[in-house]
């Protein structure tokens, strides 16, 4: 499984970023290939899923909805550290239960994703190349022990794209 760094993985253009950087013999990144979700894809998000229901659960909540009513909860299970940080899958599957949130809130939707760093689910923007990557959002925050906000990173997220939108258009 492979982890990325940032919050939005960013804008990736065609033509040769090599030229940009004035490096004549640098050979260009690779744009991200996406594909639809499999069975097995889906099955593998699902079983994420249920570790953060069953965390719930045990916190007394009956069910996630996707929605944005999901927060709190998951907010509640960062906070009371359900997960320790050398919990990475189990951190990944809070990830899972907030992109499911971002999906239903923006023009986000579940996909795999191909590219240098290896292939994953992400959340892709309409058919562009931009991507979140919700699957590390909360993982990475928690292993370097950073205060993780998910209602602010909803509204992080909404208001990069609302800034990027016009761009890809």
């Amino acid at each position: 499984m492979s982890y990325r760094n940032s919050l939005l993985t960013g804008i990736l253009v065609t033509g040769s970023l090599g030229g940009m950087f004035a490096q004549s013999n640098s050979t260009p990144t690779p744009l991200p290939k996406f594909t639809e979700l499999s069975k097995d894809d889906s099955r593998r998000l699902e079983q994420q899923r249920a570790v953060v229901a069953a965390a719930a659960r045990r916190s007394g909540v009956s069910s996630l909805t996707g929605t944005k009513a999901d927060l709190p909860i998951i907010q509640r299970l960062i906070d009371n550290k359900v997960f320790a940080k050398t919990q990475t899958y189990e951190l990944q599957c809070l990830g899972v239960a907030f992109g499911d949130v971002l999906a239903s809130e923006l023009p986000l939707r579940w996909v795999m994703v191909t590219d240098e760093y290896g292939t994953d689910p992400t959340l892709r923007f309409k058919k562009t190349t931009f991507q979140i990557n919700a699957l590390t959002m909360i993982s990475k925050r928690v292993e370097r022990d950073e205060q993780v906000d998910v209602s602010g990173l909803l509204r992080t997220t909404r208001e990069q794209l609302a800034k990027i939108q016009p761009t890809l258009q």
